[in-house]
């Protein structure tokens, strides 16, 4: 009887035991894994494979409780000496993003919602299909809230809420993402209530909401990330307005990052290039816009920019549009490592126009960067005013 029991332990019980541990430890690494705690690399790779070595061997030459022992052991100095991805962990961490009616922003409250964060996802427009999507498709701790960035109102309102939310647990990250394009055009064509609105958004929307938040993020010693452009960084026709006002909020950040760092506050700048959000708006909305425009030129600029020229702005939209890139992962990627990293690089740049862009303004000489940024967004004969044709 005694050796039938013993057998019974040996085909039946440290199976089960040797399978329950494995499974802890595969949970305690998918669980890593899931909140982009661990890094997967050759070190980590050659450390499960002998990891699953080991437990044949301990299986088979150190049956019983011996063998299993040294296995489970093993198993917690694996997992203490599988590489970190640097990353804080993330719980009870609360995030505030803005412009979350679609694009960048209403993917990462998605993203962090997953990630265990406690989401407060701010929208233009509460009963948008966007604000509805994130209401159905996000867990308990997303929440959706009306917020203008150039409402003062529904900024202190925002701030009341969350601060009675969390206590005194602070806000972890504020990510200003909320942003307008309104039209491109060239800078004499474009009309002043242009300029007036990006900068009303991009820029002074941002130093608002900043400004009210500070003492939450103060408190927790977090992240301040604000979306900028690489128009914002390097000149490009036609973006005069949009690109003063995100070269206005980079220089922001800029000086934010230097006076906040004694409290403990890291300030990151994520600039996205070349990718597929709902910024451009609609063709109705740039019709729109391109109609105000000739209301509001005057008779005499009209005439030397000419129909053709004036009129190809509106026919670019879409030509521009369908060649922006529609996976925003590496955008999203890149904001989430700047909340969850210990030590977050000041500044990210995902997207290919981020590096060339700048390399050809800074680096080549400004008749040539000239030359080659003409090209890029040229796209027909009717990219020349009527008068230079006239003087050429």
């Amino acid at each position: 009887m005694d050796r039938a029991n013993e057998l019974l332990h040996q085909d039946v019980l440290f199976p089960l035991l040797y399978s329950m541990t494995t499974a802890l430890f595969g949970g305690a690494v998918a669980r890593q894994l899931r909140k982009q705690e661990l890094r997967i690399d050759v070190r980590s790779i050659f450390i499960l494979l002998l990891l699953f070595l080991g437990e044949s061997i301990c299986f088979v030459a150190l049956p019983g409780y011996s063998g299993l022992s040294i296995f489970a052991v093993a198993c917690v100095l694996s997992y203490c000496t599988l590489p970190g991805t640097g990353l804080l962990p993330i719980q009870g961490k609360a995030v505030l993003i803005t412009g979350c009616d679609s694009g960048f922003g209403h993917a990462l409250a998605k993203h962090l919602d997953q990630l265990d964060f406690t989401v407060f996802a701010g929208v233009l427009h509460q009963e948008g299909p966007g604000a509805e999507d994130l209401r159905m498709a996000g867990s308990h701790r997303l929440t959706v809230l009306q917020l203008d960035v150039t409402n003062s109102e529904q900024i202190a309102r925002t701030f009341a809420k969350i601060k009675a939310e969390l206590g005194n647990k602070g806000l972890w990250g504020v990510v200003n993402n909320a942003g307008v394009l309104e039209f491109v055009a060239d800078a004499e064509l474009l009309p002043v209530n242009i300029y007036k609105r990006c900068m009303e958004v991009n820029f002074f929307g941002v130093v608002e909401l900043t400004k009210m938040f500070l003492p939450l993020l103060r408190q927790a010693k977090g992240r301040l990330v604000n979306i900028t452009s690489v128009s914002g960084s390097s000149p490009l026709p036609g973006f005069a307005a949009y690109g003063a006002s995100k070269a206005a909020l980079a220089m922001f950040s800029n000086v934010l990052r230097q006076e906040l760092a004694i409290w403990g506050v890291k300030v990151v700048t994520v600039q996205p290039g070349g990718f597929k959000t709902g910024i451009f708006g609609t063709s109705d909305h740039w019709s729109n816009r391109h109609q105000q425009l000739l209301q509001k030129l005057p008779p005499d600029v009209r005439t030397d920019y000419g129909e053709n020229y004036i009129a190809s702005f509106k026919s670019k939209y879409a030509k521009w549009h369908n060649n922006l890139r529609e996976d925003l992962q590496p955008v999203i990627s890149a904001i989430s490592t700047a909340l969850m990293a210990r030590n977050p690089k000041p500044e990210y740049t995902p997207g290919t126009a981020t590096f060339s862009l700048p390399v050809v303004h800074h680096f080549l000489p400004s008749c040539m960067s000239d030359f080659f940024t003409f090209q890029l967004l040229r796209t027909g004969p009717e990219d020349v005013p009527d008068g230079v044709k006239e003087t050429g």
